[in-house]
């Protein structure tokens, strides 16, 4: 049994983000449907090297296979401290990982490929997704908090699914340089107009969709900040020692949506405002696969305020390796080896 390496390369020319997106809605119907065995998020940390790794695994009994993903966070990476980054000549990405796609009939590995781009397509697939159901249909200008790497593919992913006339963007970390780098970027991938803000407040005047996906340890999104009728895609919080959403905005939410349940009240957003006391789990509107399913329905009036809180499935990983896997196939791309 032959088995297929892709590298980072291989994944971006393997599938556009109108595929992913394709993926992660199959993934959330799978989840929904119970078609889904995910064991709980492994996470691993190396506080010595400032990083952190999780692993996120499932089988999925619509296209009978399994993955496993490890993939992490190494900030000292891209500062080219590490030592592999000095041996390297170089800095290496700080998100670091790979995808084992398995066949679930015989355990042969299908397919080993590069998890980062994975990991970062695939959420900012989920947060389109949860616009497409739950933001107003007129929201054409959107908020995001960050001009990292995943605030790149939340903005990319939304346009496709919304008609984005202005982007308004703020980063207290990353340089002049990089923020007209940012706007010049997606100005061109998506065709609006890019506002770079001096703050978050500034940066929340006037828009439909608010995005927040940054590691931030304090929160920093603020009721008086939110308009009625605005959604919310809390994209970085998913463990217990990052915020970005303070508790009372959920509070004042009509609607409040998870990836996973189980997950969010542990790991998410969600948690905090649990223990905040504001908000209670009870308050919780639903999952995004059932408003995906249409079990429940997602926005019913321009005023509401919605929020989806994702922290990341092993069910998005495989569908979306299982894309890749098939697309790199037809496309003849990456190589192939065996392991015995």
């Amino acid at each position: 049994m032959k088995t297929l390496l892709l590298s980072k390369t291989d994944v971006q020319n393997a599938v556009t983000m109108d595929d992913v997106i394709a993926a992660v809605e199959n993934a959330y119907k799978a989840f929904q449907t119970g078609k889904v065995d995910q064991p709980p998020i492994q996470t691993m940390g190396m506080p010595e090297f400032n990083a952190e790794s999780d692993v996120k695994s499932c089988y999925n009994r619509d296209n009978a296979m399994f993955s496993i993903k490890t993939v992490g966070l190494f900030q000292d990476n891209i500062k080219g401290v590490t030592a592999y980054a000095a041996a390297d000549g170089g800095k290496l990405p700080n998100m670091m990982g790979n995808v084992i796609l398995g066949d679930g009939k015989t355990g042969a590995t299908l397919a080993i490929m590069d998890a980062s781009l994975i990991t970062g397509i695939r959420t900012g697939a989920a947060g389109a997704i949860s616009s497409k159901y739950m933001a107003r249909k007129d929201a054409h200008v959107a908020a995001v908090f960050g001009m990292g790497a995943q605030a790149r593919m939340q903005v990319t992913a939304l346009a496709r699914v919304r008609d984005l006339t202005e982007v308004r963007a703020f980063d207290k970390f990353l340089p002049t340089e990089l923020q007209q780098a940012y706007k010049n970027d997606m100005e061109q991938v998506t065709g609006a107009k890019v506002v770079l803000c001096g703050s978050v407040e500034e940066a929340a005047q006037g828009a439909d969709i608010l995005i927040c996906p940054t590691p931030s340890r304090e929160p920093y999104l603020k009721p008086e900040y939110v308009k009625k009728g605005s959604h919310i895609v809390e994209v970085g919080v998913d463990i217990e020692t990052k915020a970005e959403v303070c508790p009372e905005v959920f509070a004042m939410a009509d609607k409040v949506v998870c990836d996973s349940t189980a997950q969010c009240i542990t790991r998410g957003e969600t948690r905090n405002a649990i223990a905040s006391g504001l908000f209670r789990q009870e308050d919780i509107y639903g999952e995004i696969g059932e408003i995906v399913l249409g079990l429940k329905p997602g926005r019913e009036s321009d005023d509401e305020i919605t929020i989806f809180d994702t922290t990341g499935m092993g069910i998005q990983d495989n569908t979306t390796a299982e894309a890749v896997f098939k697309a790199a196939q037809d496309k003849g791309l990456g190589a192939w080896f065996e392991f015995i």
